[in-house]
């Protein structure tokens, strides 16, 4: 795979986030830092990478506005968000249960929580590689890096 095909750059549109909570921005942080580090990343019929990325959610769905590293303009691609909804609530809800068992709860689920949660994060990036496959390729820890950063877009506070 080139060295080209990979996202150099990456930036949330955060015109609708009133504030997170500092679990929330650390897992932002984390994942947009392993994404810049290692991904695969490759529009369809585009071979000039690396790209410039910018992920948002605009009432159309979850939009890919792909540049390339001068900015000049790729694309867009807009996903429908109705088959993830249910993927994030669930992950969200898995996610809450898991940080409050951390405090309290036994190992055994403790552990059986991570096992859910890592479950749940796997079919969204699943979902993200299916949705995509005509128009990007991806590899599955790019998908789900995206899903992770698709989550927070979602998370309000």
């Amino acid at each position: 795979m080139p060295d080209t095909q990979r996202i150099a750059d990456l930036t949330l549109d955060e015109r609708t986030v009133v504030r997170r909570n500092p679990d929330v921005e650390q897992e932002r942080a984390v994942a947009i830092y392993d994404l810049l580090q290692k991904n695969h990343f490759a529009p369809r019929g585009h071979l000039l990478g690396p790209y410039r990325l910018r992920l948002g959610i605009e009432p159309a769905g979850l939009v890919f506005d792909v540049r390339s590293e001068t900015d000049a303009e790729i694309g867009r691609i807009i996903l429908g968000m109705s088959a993830f909804r249910r993927i994030i609530k669930d992950y969200f809800i898995v996610c809450d249960s898991y940080h409050e068992a951390i405090k309290t709860a036994t190992p055994a689920r403790i552990e059986t929580l991570d096992m859910g949660r890592r479950a749940l994060h796997n079919e969204g990036a699943d979902l993200l590689v299916e949705r995509l496959k005509d128009r990007v390729d991806l590899d599955f820890d790019t998908a789900r890096r995206l899903f992770t950063l698709l989550c927070v877009l979602h998370r309000r506070a």
